[in-house]
């Protein structure tokens, strides 16, 4: 009976190998059929052009589970709280709510996806009369606590540093790493993976604020409970945050719709500011942007599902007030 079960046991394990779904090529037209042909709720596209594993990889340089701020907690009941939400229309003297940056050949996701929120949430807090974009570059280099530069780092660091030491704008110390040509065949250089630049603490020549003098503080870091209401509750008082979440390979291929993983491996942590949300089709959403250029996704944001945790963007949600 034993050896009766054991080739069953035999039988069954090469079947499994038989009918186990193939690995496929990362970026390759097959996960894209495979998405769209899968009757879920977003389409691929080709994102991405001549570029590697190790390369989509190094973009992902959020390191997950870190560091926890304390959290805050809203009181939901009276809020009115809306079906949909976008800050781009809720607070239209900000600008820097639309826009969309470019990490280029670094895993600064982490320091972008601070940064975006810090600038929108200085604007919003001063009603349009403090609309700045904070330094990624003084962030991501003169952060040491924050991690390992390019290399990867923690937002909830990223915050906590905003409101010990305080960061610079973008005109005085801009971003020294180029845009790169990750999605198509164009005018900018190709894509490789540099050395994170120096921490200089200096604005650039000609730029008529002294470095001191152009520091902006948080006045407090706070992590956002995992909670759909509290998130949007949160989202609805004080603006975009910043969230963290796992990326799988079909992420890469998004073109519309509200994302949620249909195929792929794992390839690390990623970074993303999140603005608002709303419901498409029936498929409750966060709406974000992404910070590698317009020219990939839904003109460089995206949306991806709500109230499921996918992909853990719930769960890893940092923010925090401006120091005015």
């Amino acid at each position: 009976m034993i050896h009766r079960m054991h080739w069953v046991s035999l039988l069954l394990s090469a079947l499994s190998v038989t009918w186990a779904k193939p690995r496929l090529p990362l970026l390759s037209l097959q996960m894209i059929d495979v998405v769209n042909e899968s009757n879920t709720t977003w389409k691929a596209g080709q994102n991405f052009h001549n570029v590697d594993m190790s390369y989509v990889k190094s973009l992902c340089g959020t390191l997950l589970k870190g560091p926890r701020l304390p959290e805050v907690m809203h009181s939901v009941e009276g809020l009115g709280l809306p079906a949909s939400f976008d800050p781009r229309e809720q607070w239209p003297d900000c600008p820097t709510i639309q826009q969309i940056r470019d990490q280029g050949g670094c895993g600064s996701c982490w320091a972008f996806g601070a940064v975006e929120a810090m600038s929108d949430r200085l604007c919003i807090v001063t009603n349009g009369k403090v609309s700045v974009e904070i330094s990624a570059e003084d962030l991501l280099t003169c952060c040491n606590e924050c991690g390992f530069g390019c290399n990867g780092g923690w937002p909830a660091e990223a915050w906590d540093y905003w409101t010990s030491v305080g960061l610079v704008t973008g005109g005085c110390e801009p971003y020294t790493i180029a845009p790169c040509e990750h999605h198509m065949n164009g005018s900018r250089p190709p894509c490789n993976m540099g050395p994170t630049p120096d921490c200089t603490m200096q604005c650039i020549d000609g730029y008529p604020v002294p470095f001191e003098k152009d520091i902006h503080l948080g006045q407090k870091a706070y992590s956002v409970s995992s909670k759909p209401k509290q998130i949007m509750a949160e989202l609805y008082k004080n603006g975009p945050v910043e969230a963290a979440f796992e990326v799988y390979e079909d992420f890469l291929l998004y073109k519309s719709g509200v994302y949620q993983s249909v195929s792929g491996r794992y390839l690390g942590g990623h970074a993303v500011k999140i603005l608002g949300w709303g419901e498409e089709n029936g498929t409750p959403y966060w709406l974000a942007a992404n910070s590698w250029n317009t020219d990939w996704g839904d003109k460089g944001f995206f949306k991806i599902k709500r109230g499921n945790d996918e992909c853990g963007i719930e769960s890893e949600i940092v923010a925090g007030t401006p120091l005015i």
